[in-house]
């Protein structure tokens, strides 16, 4: 099971490696466009990397509310419990 602490783990190393952000540390109040500089193409790139790591699907709609590194953890972790829901 995915606890949060792996989570923010694996979004920082992918934000690393395709955004070329630099962190040293990973806030969930931290804003995703203008905290971390991230634009349209970047964070396309790391959603695409979330949904194949954890064989999630997010939707545009879904998001459309995220805004901070929190609020896309809050919505990983739901698609992850979800997803863990459906299976059983």
């Amino acid at each position: 099971m995915n606890n949060r602490q792996d989570i923010i783990e694996k979004l920082a190393a992918f934000l690393e490696s395709d955004a070329e952000v630099q962190l040293e540390s990973l806030g969930e109040d931290l804003s995703l466009r203008e905290g971390l500089g991230l634009d349209s193409v970047d964070l396309v790139g790391v959603i695409m990397r979330i949904e194949g790591h954890y064989r999630i699907r997010l939707t545009h709609a879904e998001l459309e509310t995220v805004a901070t590194v929190g609020s896309l953890l809050d919505l990983i972790e739901a698609k992850l419990n979800s997803s863990v829901a459906q299976a059983a």
